[in-house]
C-alpha cells in the first residue's frame, strides 16, 4: 500500500523507535474519529479537543483502515519493514 504524499506537519506518534507506523497530519485532521472506530486494536485514541493520537503504537497490525477511512488523509501507515534475504 502506497503512502499517501506527506504534507508539512506530519509528527509521528510516541513509540519504540523503529516501531512506529503511524504518521498524523493535525493541520489536516477535523477530530471526526473516524480513524479511532475503525482501528481493530485500539491503538488510537482522541486526545485533546479530540485529536487523534497513537496510543499504543507498539499493537498496530499496519491494516491501514485507519488511513483508508480518513476522509482528511490526516494519517498514514507505514507497511512493515521487508525483511532481509538470508
Amino acid at each position: 500500500m502506497a503512502a499517501r504524499a506527506a504534507g508539512k506537519g506530519g509528527k509521528k506518534a510516541p513509540g519504540q523507535p523503529g516501531e512506529n507506523p503511524l504518521t498524523f497530519y493535525p493541520a489536516w485532521c477535523k477530530k471526526c474519529g473516524i480513524c479511532i472506530a475503525f482501528c481493530p486494536k485500539s491503538v488510537l485514541e482522541a486526545g485533546p479537543g479530540g485529536q487523534p493520537f497513537g496510543a499504543r503504537p507498539e499493537a498496530c497490525i499496519r491494516c491501514h483502515l485507519c488511513e483508508l477511512r480518513c476522509p482528511d488523509f490526516a494519517i498514514s501507515v507505514a507497511d512493515a519493514p521487508k525483511e532481509e534475504a538470508r
